[in-house]
Order: structure tokens, then sequence, then C-alpha cells
């Protein structure tokens, strides 16, 4: 497993149309039979600071996933809402070894 952590933060006049084109690509992500989990965290005492969290089953699944509709259009939809430009953290899974997934 790969789990991915993207840092986002988005302009304040950003916040909801930044969680819809979140959760649009969220629902669709998780049909993809490389992705065990995707979720979507908003931090609680920053509203416009997101970590998109994203499990993926093997190292190869992140690449197919950018190459779907529904991430080109997250990506292209939400580029002009970033106050900062994404970044993200790779971690390997530790435990559960076998994570239920």
């Amino acid at each position: 497993m790969l789990i991915v952590h993207v840092h986002v933060q988005v302009k304040p006049e950003c916040v909801g149309a930044f969680q819809a084109a979140c959760l649009a690509n969220a629902r669709a992500s998780v049909q993809e039979p490389g992705i065990a989990r995707f979720d979507v965290c908003q931090q609680a005492d920053d509203p416009t600071r997101f970590v998109l969290v994203e499990v993926y089953r093997d190292v190869t699944a992140p690449a197919r996933h950018k190459e779907t509709v529904h991430y080109a259009t997250w990506r292209d939809t939400v580029a002009p809402m970033m106050a900062v430009p994404r970044t993200s953290v790779k971690f390997a899974n530790l435990f559960p070894d076998d994570a239920g997934w």
C-alpha cells in the first residue's frame, strides 16, 4: 500500500467550491480498482486548509489515477482556487498489515 497526504490551502472565497470539487473527485476515485480509500479532510480550526488522504493498493495506482478524467477535471478546476501550491507526502503502511481493504 501507498498512502499519500495531499495538503491544500485554498482562498477563503473558494472553500465551498473546493469542497464540491473534491467530493466529486473522491466519489469517482473510490470506484477505481487501485484505490482502497480516498478521504477529504478539512482542518477544524482553519477551514481553508484541507488534507486529501489517498490510499493506493500498489505503487502504480497513483499514475493510473492521474490518467482519469475525474482527476484532470479536479486538477483544472481547483488550480485557481489554491492560495499556495499543493504539497504531498508519501507514506508506507505498517499497521494493520492487511489493512482490511
